[in-house]
C-alpha cells in the first residue's frame, strides 16, 4: 500500500457538494488501504473576497494582518472536508499550517518553507486517520501566521510529500493532466503521459497555469513524483518525473507555452558605454519590477537600442521609471508596446536535435508572423510577437512539431 499526498485546489472544493465529492474520492483511496494526507485550498473565490474586504478597510494592508486574514479560507475547507469524511465513517483530522507545524521564514505573503514537523501526521496515519492540512500557509519562529503566496497550496502539498517520503504527490485540479498546449487554443492538443521536471518548470514559468512554479522546483529538488489529475473525471493524468523518455518516437518538442501578459519597452539611441544596461535596469529593479527578455543592438554611430519585456501590469509604472532614466542618459526616445505576447517551444529533445530554432522561425514566417525578440535556453526557445498572432502562431507550431498526433499520449 502507498502513501499519497493529495492536493485539491479551489475549484475542486468550491462548494459543499464538491467537498462531499472530494470526501468520496479520498475515502475510496483509504478503503484500498492507502495512507492519505490531503492538502486543500480555500473555496474558489474566497481568497479574493477576503483580500477585497481588507482593501475596503485599508488601501495598503499590513502584510502580517493580511496573512492572518487570508489564511482563514483554508481553515474553513479543512474543517468541512473532515466533517464530510467523518460522516462517511472515515476518521479524519484537520490541521492548520501552524498546527502541523510548517515552519517558514517571516516574509509575510511570500514566505518560504524551512522545516516541517511530520510527527503528528505520522501518528495520525498509524491510527488509520486521513490527515487534512491547510495549504498555502505556515508559521514563523515567533508564531506569526504566514502565507506562501498565491498558488502556494501546490507548494504545501509537494513539501509535505517530500517530508513524509510519500510515494506520490497528486495535484487534483479542473484539468485531467498537462497538455501539449492550451486545448482552448488548439483543439488537437494532447494530454502528456509523462513530462520531466525541467520541461514542466519551463512551461510553468512561460505561462502554463497548471502548476505553481515553486511547487515544481520543490518537487524536482527533492525528487517527489508529481501527478496532475482531474478532480471531476477519472484518468491517469500526467506524471512529472526526473526520468526522460527513451522512446525513439518521442517528439523533440514536448509542448507550446505562451503568455499574453507581456509588454515591451525600448530605449533608443543610448550611448554605447560600459554600464549602460545597469543604469537602465537598476532603477527598474529598485521599483520591484521583474524583467524577462532583454535585447541590445549597437548601431554604427556608437549608440545602442535597448529593449526588454516586463509583465503587462507593470507597463505604465516601468515607462515612467525608464523615461526618467533616459533623460539622464541622453537617450533619443523611449517607446513601449503592451500588445505583445510570448510564445515558447519546450522540450528536452532539443539537446540532441539540430534545426529546431530554424524550424520554429520558418513556421512563423510561413504565417507572416514577425518575430520581435528571441530568447533561448538549453530546452526552450521563446519569441515575442504581436498579440494578435498568438493563436495562429501556437496552432502552426503545434502542427509543425508533430504535437497534433495521438503519439504524444
Amino acid at each position: 500500500m502507498a502513501l499519497y499526498v493529495q492536493k485539491y485546489g479551489g475549484t475542486s472544493v468550491g462548494t459543499v457538494e464538491k467537498i462531499e465529492a472530494v470526501a468520496e474520492k479520498v475515502k475510496g483511496f483509504r478503503d484500498k488501504g492507502h495512507d492519505i494526507v490531503v492538502v486543500v485550498s480555500a473555496m474558489s473565490g474566497e481568497t479574493n473576497r477576503l483580500i477585497g474586504l481588507a482593501h475596503e478597510v485599508m488601501e495598503q494592508p499590513t502584510p502580517r494582518e493580511m496573512d492572518t486574514l487570508v489564511s482563514t479560507g483554508e481553515q474553513v475547507t479543512i474543517s468541512l472536508l473532515c466533517m464530510a469524511l467523518n460522516k462517511r465513517g472515515c476518521p479524519a483530522r484537520s490541521y492548520t499550517g501552524g498546527q502541523v507545524q510548517i515552519l517558514t521564514d517571516n516574509a509575510h505573503m511570500k514566505a518560504r518553507i524551512q522545516k516541517i514537523d511530520d510527527e503528528k501526521i505520522h501518528s495520525d496515519l498509524k491510527q488509520g486517520k486521513v490527515v487534512v492540512v491547510a495549504g498555502f500557509q505556515g508559521v514563523d519562529e515567533d508564531g506569526n501566521i504566514t502565507t506562501l503566496g498565491r498558488g502556494g497550496s501546490d507548494t504545501t502539498g509537494v513539501a509535505l510529500a517530500a517530508a513524509l517520503n510519500a510515494d506520490e504527490c497528486q495535484i487534483y485540479t479542473d484539468v485531467d493532466g498537462v497538455y501539449t498546449t492550451d486545448p482552448r487554443i488548439v483543439a488537437k492538443a494532447q494530454r502528456m503521459e509523462k513530462v520531466t521536471f525541467e520541461e514542466m518548470l519551463e512551461m510553468a514559468s512561460l505561462g502554463s497555469k497548471v502548476l505553481q512554479i515553486r511547487s515544481v522546483e520543490f518537487a524536482g529538488k527533492y525528487n517527489v513524483p508529481l501527478r496532475v489529475l482531474s478532480t471531476f473525471q477519472d484518468g491517469p493524468g500526467t506524471l512529472i518525473t526526473l526520468e526522460e523518455e527513451s522512446e525513439m518516437e518521442k517528439p523533440v518538442i514536448s509542448g507550446i507555452a505562451f503568455s499574453r501578459d507581456e509588454a515591451k519597452i525600448t530605449v533608443l539611441g543610448v550611448p554605447d558605454i560600459p554600464g549602460v544596461a545597469s543604469r537602465i535596469l537598476g532603477p527598474v529593479s529598485a521599483a520591484n519590477i521583474e524583467v524577462d527578455m532583454i535585447v541590445q543592438n549597437v548601431a554604427a554611430d556608437k549608440t545602442t537600442d535597448f529593449t526588454f519585456t516586463v509583465h503587462r501590469n507593470d507597463f505604465n509604472k516601468v515607462m515612467k521609471v525608464v523615461e526618467q532614466v533616459s533623460d539622464d542618459l541622453g537617450a533619443r526616445e523611449v517607446t513601449g508596446d503592451d500588445s505583445i505576447c510570448k510564445v515558447s517551444i519546450v522540450g528536452v529533445g532539443m539537446r540532441s536535435h539540430a534545426g529546431v530554432a530554424s524550424k520554429m522561425f520558418d513556421t512563423l514566417a510561413a504565417e507572416s508572423i514577425n518575430i520581435q525578440m528571441i530568447s533561448t535556453s538549453e530546452i526552450k526557445i521563446s519569441v515575442v510577437v504581436s498579440e494578435k498572432y498568438l493563436e495562429l502562431g501556437v496552432r502552426a507550431l503545434h502542427t509543425a512539431f508533430g504535437l497534433d498526433s495521438e503519439s504524444t499520449d
